[in-house]
């Protein structure tokens, strides 16, 4: 009979850490297995040393880079995939001679840890058993003695090895933070932290749990002292005395949500409605988005804008942190302009304003079908709700003739049917009716419709409120792929 492969986790380096089922098994096992550096050294056997019986076979799989530099033909990963290759055989035999192999993991053996890439390679031949462990995270948020999540808080745990623009850009995100492979990341992982505001907010952990632990501000570490096996902590807003609280005066922002789908909302919009104490829009926006507790939100009917601004102000006014919810992106016909024009009143000059970007109607219905706007383009709203058709129909006729691709807003609803078909007509006087058009229906929302058609076969009821209608230029391309049609207007002038 084959023998078991067991993933045990020997949590963050206290050998008093190690739970009650691991250590039984340590001293069980017939075989124990552990990664270790070129030194030979491995801190996982030194912390399950107090549970090894004596007379175990001990097989020391030794990496054969630390950095990523390497004469291997294939590079520091192809040593890698060799080395783990060469591993799992190595254990594969014990296993297969019907011998118990115990392979030690730091921390707990599915988080960041090197067992899993024996378990992977080795899963589908024998019986395998993972003992979870207690992981750096837990043992360097007890070391700071802060909590760590409280309530609705969420935890973002991040490789300290990620570009620096995804590092901030994580680090605004999340509420509690965990940094781990500092070592040569330190000072990248710091100065993201610093560019993200929260540099303050910050802890750094070394060797948790362990005798020679140290815990420090971040801001006050020495970078040439930082070891591999160290960690930064950055606790929730809830239990941190750090976090900045909500400004005193108050603020509006307001946000886009971009076109529908929720991975088309930037992280800073996120990060402003988490962070925000109202939500003010229109009812339709709101449902798009799960207020925290404690939030209040404000929804209205679509047609107040002014009076949806001057509300937002005069919390604001009174301490505070207000965001203003549009689809798309909110300078696009959308709130951006209503706030700005009322808050350039004498009254609101004390107000902070500001304007968090979104993906904008156009920019998804063009992604989603190519590159139609790769050249000079136009954007008009049909809506004759807040200005007059006759200025509509002129600003269409100058935009075509100068030969502009033209993305068309707001070209129909419940009570306004006509004007596509008046759009329609009015294109026809200037262009051939084979002129490529892009309808696009709830582009990233879940009834996505997408059609390339002409202006000459454009059929009006096809469009309503939800839709964006693109109109190429004498240019813009469509290709009928077996993907789908794909639309562009080239770069170069013809």
């Amino acid at each position: 009979m084959a023998g078991k492969l067991w993933g045990v986790g020997l949590g963050p380096g206290d050998s008093d850490l190690v739970t009650v089922k691991a250590a039984r098994v340590i001293e069980a096992a017939d075989v124990v297995a552990y990664h270790c550096a070129r030194h030979g050294n491995s801190i996982a056997r030194s912390v399950a040393a107090p549970y090894l019986r004596g007379g175990q076979v001990e097989e020391r799989l030794m990496y054969p880079v630390t950095t990523e530099t390497t004469d291997h033909p294939g590079g520091y990963a192809g040593a890698l995939q060799d080395f783990y290759g060469e591993s799992a055989e190595r254990l594969a035999e014990h296993l297969r001679a019907g011998r118990d192999v115990v392979l030690l993991a730091e921390g707990d053996p599915l988080f960041f840890s090197s067992y899993m890439h024996m378990h992977k390679r080795l899963v589908g031949d024998f019986d395998t058993e993972i003992i979870p462990g207690v992981t750096s995270v837990s043992a360097s948020s007890a070391a700071i003695g802060i909590p760590l999540v409280e309530g609705e808080e969420t935890l973002t745990v991040v490789p300290g090895t990620l570009p620096s623009a995804e590092l901030v850009a994580r680090f605004r995100a999340g509420d509690a933070l965990a940094v781990l492979k500092l070592g040569r990341t330190f000072v990248r992982v710091r100065d993201a932290l610093d560019a993200a505001g929260r540099l303050d907010e910050a802890w750094y952990v070394e060797r948790a749990s362990t005798s020679v632990q140290r815990v420090l501000p971040l801001a006050e570490v020495n970078p040439e002292d930082v070891p591999y096996f160290s960690m930064v902590v950055v606790p929730g807003p809830r239990n941190n005395p750090h976090s900045a609280a909500p400004a005193s005066s108050g603020e509006v922002v307001v946000v886009g949500l971009g076109p529908g789908a929720d991975e088309l909302t930037t992280p800073a919009v996120q990060d402003d409605l988490a962070r925000a104490t109202d939500l003010v829009g229109y009812k339709t926006y709101l449902a798009r988005i799960t207020p925290r507790p404690g939030q209040r939100v404000h929804a209205s009917d679509n047609r107040v804008e002014a009076e949806r601004a001057e509300f937002a102000l005069d919390l604001a006014s009174r301490g505070a942190r207000v965001a203003v919810v549009s689809s798309g992106d909110p300078g696009v016909f959308a709130m951006a302009a209503a706030v700005a024009e009322v808050a350039a009143e004498p009254r609101w000059h004390d107000v902070a304003v500001r304007v968090s970007p979104g993906v904008t109607a156009a920019n998804a219905v063009a992604a989603a079908v190519g590159a139609p706007l790769g050249h000079d383009f136009a954007v008009i709203s049909l809506s004759d709700r807040l200005k007059p058709w006759e200025l509509i129909a002129d600003r269409i006729r100058h935009a075509v003739t100068a030969d502009l691709v033209v993305a068309v807003y707001n070209p129909g609803s419940a009570s306004r049917g006509w004007q596509v078909g008046a759009l329609r007509d009015l294109l026809l006087e200037t262009v051939s009716p084979d002129r490529v058009v892009v309808v696009g229906r709830d582009v990233g929302g879940p009834e996505q419709r997408l059609r390339t058609t002409t202006v000459g076969a454009l059929d009006p009821a096809t469009v309503d409120m939800r839709t964006l209608l693109i109109i190429g230029s004498s240019a813009t391309t469509a290709v009928a792929r077996s993907g789908g049609d794909l639309v562009y207007t080239p770069r170069h002038h013809h």
